[in-house]
């Protein structure tokens, strides 16, 4: 095997895939990092986003990456919308009740797509697309626009969150919620703005993920661990490490194919989740424990 084919059959497919967990992972960091629980829903949340996309494609006919803003709208408004339904009223009871909530809200959101959309896979776009060769690595625009897509997702969310009003309030309620309060932070538009984002977030990840591979109902679900491993292995609470987390999964994930049959490539996430809650809990960059 040549460097070149290395590269486009193991390093390609593992950054493409490791840009989709990013997006994932930042969206759970936030989660357990202003809201303080780990969030089950988060998988099916993103599959929902990734089909409202395939509605806006299918109802509207418009190009699947012009439906991307408009499935991140409605998966934000839905994030919302579940936050008041499901978890407001848990704010101050023990956050497990809050984490088994939201386990029941995944089996819900998943049982919705399930009778809106069917168990059969389906795609956005037919046919065979062929990848562009640049300089002999091979790449297709779906898996360009992806990580283009990433890197501006990326460090827009970091410009709102350093340069903003709002964005410097969930980063004083992150770092220290009884102070941020005392402070005059209005911790209910947080917990709102808060919820918005991360649910644009996850139909940006879910999309991704069906755009370079194919929607199911499972998706998601398939997603949460890796998604997870990512937020721990960065370091929980900060977006730098779930971006760097999904990388280092991302490619840990096709790396394992060399060694191990493809379908078990799956069990690298929980092997890498293992070692970083044993070894370093707080993650590559010193992120909150667990």
């Amino acid at each position: 095997m040549t460097a070149i084919d290395f590269i486009n059959f193991y390093i390609v497919p593992g950054l493409v895939l490791g840009s989709i967990y990013a997006v994932g992972a930042i969206g759970i960091t936030m989660v357990f990092g202003i809201l303080r629980f780990a969030h089950l829903a988060h998988g099916d949340l993103a599959t929902m986003g990734a089909f409202f996309a395939l509605a806006a494609v299918t109802l509207l006919g418009v190009d699947p990456w012009v439906a991307l803003p408009v499935a991140m709208i409605l998966a934000a408004a839905l994030a919302v919308g579940l936050d008041r339904t499901f978890y407001d009223y848990l704010r101050d009871r023990p956050k497990i009740l809050t984490v088994m909530a939201s386990l029941g809200v995944a089996l819900m959101v998943r049982a919705v797509i399930q009778v809106v959309w069917g168990t059969d896979p389906q795609t956005y776009q037919r046919g065979i697309v062929r990848p562009d060769n640049y300089f002999g690595i091979l790449l297709r625009n779906r898996e360009l626009y992806t990580l283009l897509a990433v890197v501006v997702i990326v460090v827009a969310l970091e410009t709102f969150l350093r340069k903003s009003k709002w964005g410097k309030a969930m980063r004083a309620m992150s770092d220290n919620p009884d102070l941020a309060r005392l402070s005059g932070v209005d911790i209910r538009h947080v917990t709102v703005l808060t919820w918005a984002i991360v649910g644009a977030l996850c139909a940006a990840s879910g999309f991704f993920l069906g755009i370079n591979t194919e929607l199911h109902s499972m998706m998601g679900w398939h997603m949460l661990l890796p998604m997870f491993a990512a937020a721990i292995l960065g370091g929980v609470g900060r977006v730098q490490g779930a971006v760097l987390g999904g990388f280092i999964v991302g490619l840990a994930e096709e790396l394992s194919i060399l060694v191990m049959p493809g379908p078990y490539k799956s069990a690298t996430a929980f092997v890498i989740l293992l070692a970083i809650l044993l070894v370093r809990p707080r993650g590559l960059l010193n992120g909150k424990v667990l």
